[in-house]
């Protein structure tokens, strides 16, 4: 690769950065549903045109946005139960960091407001950096099993994003549901492993 390629390639990614920053604060300021490319492009400081380079669409730029987010949401919370030995214990706490990294991040709870969660349920069920999320969860109790994390990892984002969108009652109450509901059906079989 010469160095000519090398710095195209990284002024590209620092573009599609710069969009996507831009975008995040119209998510926050005016909802994801009713952000369009133009106020993205405007937001951004660049034409329509230049937006459409890196984006094709509106799905595109949300599917961009939603998988570097998801990929930093993952780092974070791997990072928190990294310690947790007990892999129910520490799969409970993942959902519950997951939840609550997303309600503490605007640019994240902006995707479960009213209007929007529509938008975030299709992509957690589309999207293959999230279920790489879940699956990080569940690696270690599934051992080499890519079938069944696959699976399970798509299950488990379907229940972050319900939590997301009809919170429980408080913490300790969707502690318990997770404790009682989630993770005897993430548990199970897990021990013919």
């Amino acid at each position: 690769m010469s160095s000519g390629t090398w710095l195209r390639d990284e002024r590209t990614d620092l573009a599609a950065e710069r969009i996507l920053d831009a975008a995040a604060e119209l998510f926050v300021e005016r909802g994801v549903a009713t952000t369009g490319m133009a106020e993205v492009a405007k937001a951004a400081g660049c034409s329509r045109a230049t937006l459409y380079r890196y984006f094709e669409n509106r799905r595109a730029l949300h599917l961009a946005f939603v998988h570097r987010e998801a990929r930093r949401l993952g780092e974070r919370v791997t990072g928190l139960v990294a310690g947790i030995e007990d892999p129910r214990e520490r799969i409970t706490a993942a959902i519950l960091a997951s939840v609550h990294e997303v309600r503490a991040t605007p640019t994240l709870a902006a995707w479960f407001g009213l209007g929007d969660a529509g938008i975030a349920s299709e992509l957690a069920g589309t999207s293959q950096v999230i279920e790489v999320l879940g699956s990080s969860f569940l690696a270690d109790v599934w051992g080499s099993d890519d079938r069944e994390i696959s699976s399970r990892a798509r299950w488990l984002v379907r229940v972050i994003v319900s939590l997301l969108t009809v919170p429980g009652a408080d913490d300790a109450d969707e502690r318990a549901m997770i404790e009682q509901f989630v993770i005897p059906v993430l548990m199970s079989g897990a021990d013919r492993v």
